[in-house]
């Protein structure tokens, strides 16, 4: 039999459980999984920031940034040695004092102005 032939029989050796319900190795039961909600922010804001080279200068920013009113989710793409991009969503526009405050305080510099 060759390795492509998908109708070859195979022996259930009882070691998995078919009632397990986990996403890997089978469906889970439908009447409990709950309905998945999008909720998008009405504000998005992109801003460029120099310095920041780990996670940790990552979660510095993350920090600072998600303590303003308002923010809802901040992502960060980290360009070490450059200028990373930094998007905050939000549920109202952000005040680009406190935006640049919370960078400061943070350690890091950001380039131009919150767009």
């Amino acid at each position: 039999m060759s390795n492509t032939d998908t109708s070859m029989n195979q022996n259930d050796l009882g070691l998995t459980d078919k009632n397990a319900g986990c996403a890997c190795c089978s469906p889970a039961d439908e009447s409990t999984v709950a309905p998945s909600r999008v909720i998008e922010a009405p504000f998005s804001t992109t801003l460029s920031v120099t310095g920041m080279t780990c996670n940790h200068c990552v979660s510095s920013v993350t920090e600072e940034l998600s303590a303003i009113e308002g923010v809802d989710r901040v992502a960060i793409d980290l360009v070490v040695g450059g200028a990373s991009t930094v998007t905050v969503d939000s549920s109202a526009p952000l005040d680009e004092g406190a935006v640049r405050a919370a960078i400061d305080e943070a350690g890091y510099v950001l380039v131009g102005s919150a767009s």
